[in-house]
């Protein structure tokens, strides 16, 4: 079931991104607002679509070349000739906050799973190791994988794998989760088994900013869908609507190939 978004001023604030890598302008003036409560799915073509989606992600942990980002009404001062200890903690104060899932896994493979789930929480947030203990268990059993918390890595499947990296963000208490195409390296059964870890974090009412191929999960799960183009937002609305009846004629486009690649076709009425 789609959650409905808040009334109260954004949690994010993306205002005129502009990010570059290279002589390859990769965001374009990128305009978004995020509020408490959103699962917001953002969708395009890859090298145009999905790699400037993903590089919106990572923009909210890294330096854009130009534009604001306000995070809880706060503006992050992302200089690079302002770097002092207090942009430094401020920094370090939103990447707290803020929880990040790539599509590779990234645990630390000489660590157990707990281990893996505990260490932000003793060495960013400075838990107590008993508290830290008793919530990353916590959390494994949340998603059935309690037996495995002595269990390195290279014992998981994938998508135990990825549901680790999802606690293990989550052990931080994030405001806010950011997930970059988690499924895309799995193979085909194991990606439900993420995706109902996702649904269940937007049922109870997590804000999540969704880089995703899942058109499915877009439609059932999100609130809102964003199509990014050629780094720039083509078009965005409720994920019901522009997912059905999108307004875009790119957007139709790339619905259909995607639709059409997945053999779902007739699923949406273009």
């Amino acid at each position: 079931m789609q959650q409905q978004p808040s009334t109260h001023a954004p949690l994010l604030d993306l205002h005129q991104l502009r990010k570059s890598f290279g002589s390859h302008e990769v965001l374009k003036g990128v305009s978004l607002q995020v509020t408490a409560g959103e699962v917001i799915a953002i969708i395009g073509a890859s090298g145009s679509g999905k790699s400037t989606s993903a590089a919106l992600c990572e923009s909210v942990g890294n330096v854009p070349d130009s534009g604001t980002l306000q995070f809880q009404g706060k503006a992050v001062d992302y200089h690079p000739r302002r770097l002092s200890w207090r942009r430094a903690a401020q920094l370090r104060n939103l990447r707290s906050q803020i929880g990040m899932v790539f599509q590779n896994y990234n645990l630390w493979p000489h660590k157990t799973v707990l281990e893996n789930v505990i260490e932000a929480p003793l060495k960013v947030k400075h838990q107590p190791r008993a508290h830290a203990l008793e919530r990353g268990k916590e959390l494994l059993a949340s998603i059935g994988l309690a037996d495995k918390q002595n269990s390195y890595p290279s014992r998981l499947s994938g998508g135990q794998q990825q549901r680790v990296a999802i606690v293990r963000a989550l052990a931080m208490e994030p405001k806010l989760m950011l997930f970059d195409e988690v499924t895309s390296a799995l193979d085909p059964e194991l990606v439900g088994e993420v995706l109902d870890l996702m649904r269940a974090l937007a049922e109870r009412g997590m804000t999540m900013l969704v880089v995703t191929h899942e058109i499915g999960f877009a439609r059932h799960v999100s609130t809102r869908t964003v199509f990014i183009d050629q780094g720039e937002i083509a078009e965005q609305g409720p994920s019901g609507q522009l997912l059905s009846a999108p307004a875009n004629e790119r957007t139709r486009q790339f619905l259909r190939r995607v639709l059409h690649n997945n053999t779902a076709s007739s699923d949406l009425a273009l």
